[in-house]
């Protein structure tokens, strides 16, 4: 009788064990995508603050072009407001593309691509898209890494109980950012 409740004893501690060791290393990989998400968040209110000076910048070239301006200030404020994870993965996309037709509109004013404080503010921006590529990488690799260890056995078998019952999700480029990345080249010519 003594050996059978020491054998329990056993059995139990060790399922305690490895249930307290996948459920501290959930929280903290669960930590650990927050904080990268965190990150991102720096990165994101950093070019929402920089937008500002940009659409002023352009606005004294190209003041006719409301439209353009109004879209790239309107898409500002809704990433800005934006609170879950994929709003913000919305909101940052639509503001993305926004931006690009803002971009576009430098082809068409020789004096704006040449303005300093416009080259100056691009070159920021551009600055600040890369670290927030590298942010998102981080944040994706967090949350692929926790999504793992949530659905491993035996993790899998009480993460709902405890808090972490589905996937985080991740933070990538869109369907109209993937379906521009997969159109076909531009084509280059040089014949006049």
């Amino acid at each position: 009788m003594l050996t059978t409740l020491i054998v329990i004893a056993v059995i139990v501690a060790l399922v305690l064990f490895v249930v307290v060791g996948a459920y501290n290393k959930l929280v903290a990989l669960d930590q650990r995508a927050d904080q990268s998400f965190a990150d991102i968040d720096v990165q994101l209110k950093q070019r929402h603050d920089l937008i500002p000076n940009l659409v002023d910048t352009v606005k004294g070239y190209a003041s006719h072009e409301k439209g353009t301006l109004e879209a790239v200030i309107a898409a500002r404020s809704a990433a800005t407001t934006a609170t879950s994870v994929n709003d913000k993965v919305e909101a940052e996309n639509m503001l993305t593309g926004a931006l690009g037709r803002l971009f576009a509109l430098t082809e068409a004013y020789p004096d704006l691509k040449a303005n300093t404080n416009f080259l100056e503010l691009q070159r920021e921006l551009s600055d600040i898209e890369n670290k927030l590529a590298a942010a998102r990488r981080f944040f994706n690799n967090a949350v692929s890494e926790f999504n793992a260890v949530r659905r491993q056995f035996p993790t899998v078998l009480f993460a709902g109980m405890v808090g972490f019952g589905s996937d985080k999700p991740f933070f990538d480029v869109g369907e109209g950012e993937r379906a521009t990345m997969n159109a076909a080249p531009p084509k280059v010519s040089f014949t006049a």
